[in-house]
């Protein structure tokens, strides 16, 4: 594992996906795959529950991989970087073209099995021609199955079993049948990742409640298992920064060199894991000339942290604290209010 890569830090695809991506692109034309990109985004904004197919051609899904897999890796790749034990085996549920898979060839060296289920056959069909393209043995030998996890109720047992941008598109009873599903074929940890909305929080803070009541331990991010102390009117996020690509700006007609995916998420253990997680940063951390304010979630609830000069040591912890870190300086702190 290596050392946490802060929020300003633009992740990147790893080299093999990126060039698998923009060899598919080659394809198609700019424009055409422009397009496709405009209508995905109508397409993810107005699109209701039910049958309706959210990529319909083969346009729509390389316009996908260029435009979402990177965002979607990014987030995938920092929420794995909280699991800090060998994993072997990896099952990824609503996989679409693998982009979980990717994340954790780069994070697990131990990783040797993957296992992806998705329904849609042509998305199977994208994602193994990327995944061909790999360095990593378990990515390349990775078994596909074409499956609805809505109508699959036994699951195979893996170390650790993900679920990221999948569980939204469910009702809530539908969604709750397959976490439970999900918690049963988990050796070790469960992840899931939705938008860092109100809506995917809401989500989160439910599936939450669930699996302690289920006898579930939490990883991250919460730095305790008692209620969330999250008023109804916030919403606990993180986010990745991901570098964007000159095909990625082209499609999405954006200026900037990167961009920002807000998640939210959950890593819940089958075991009890021990963790010296104290409190997790909130908010992007108020740097002033002489103190550093803090907004946290401590078992205590929501704090607020000013971090002096005086306390050399966590000063500088505090100027080089991130969004979304854990905090392991003192706690001297004073309550946050809520309305």
């Amino acid at each position: 594992m290596g050392k946490d890569l802060g929020y300003g830090h633009q992740m990147q695809l790893p080299k093999q996906l990126k060039q698998a991506i923009e060899a598919e692109a080659a394809r198609f034309g700019r424009a055409t795959l422009a397009q496709a990109a405009s209508e995905l985004s109508d397409n993810y904004r107005f699109r209701q529950s039910g049958n309706h197919k959210f990529m319909a051609t083969a346009a729509h899904r390389i316009a996908y991989a260029a435009t979402r897999m990177p965002a979607t890796y990014a987030a995938i790749h920092k929420v794995f970087r909280e699991i800090q034990w060998p994993v072997t085996s990896l099952l990824d549920l609503g996989a679409g073209p693998g982009t979980a898979a990717w994340a954790a060839a780069e994070m697990f060296a131990e990783l040797q099995t993957i296992t992806l289920l998705e329904r849609d056959q042509e998305l199977i069909a994208l994602g193994k021609s990327f995944a061909a393209q790999s360095n990593h043995a378990a990515l390349r030998t990775a078994k596909w199955s074409a499956e609805d996890l809505t109508l699959t109720a036994v699951l195979p047992r893996h170390d650790v079993v993900i679920c990221s941008y999948a569980l939204g598109e469910l009702s809530n009873q539908m969604a709750r049948t397959v976490v439970q599903a999900a918690w049963q074929a988990t050796e070790q940890f469960l992840v899931f990742i939705e938008p860092g909305t109100m809506k995917g929080f809401a989500l989160i803070r439910e599936l939450r409640d669930q699996l302690i009541r289920g006898g579930g331990h939490i990883l991250a991010p919460c730095p305790h298992a008692q209620s969330c102390p999250m008023p109804e009117n916030d919403w606990c996020h993180f986010a990745a920064r991901v570098e964007r690509s000159a095909l990625h700006r082209q499609l999405k007609a954006g200026a900037r060199g990167y961009e920002d995916e807000k998640f939210s998420y959950l890593i819940i253990a089958k075991h009890f894991a021990q963790s010296a997680l104290r409190a997790r940063i909130l908010r992007r951390p108020n740097l002033q000339a002489g103190f550093v304010q803090l907004s946290l979630c401590t078992s205590e609830g929501l704090q607020k942290a000013t971090v002096t000069r005086r306390n050399k040591d966590d000063f500088k912890r505090a100027r080089k604290a991130d969004w979304g870190e854990a905090w392991r300086g003192s706690l001297t702190t004073e309550k946050i209010k809520q309305d």
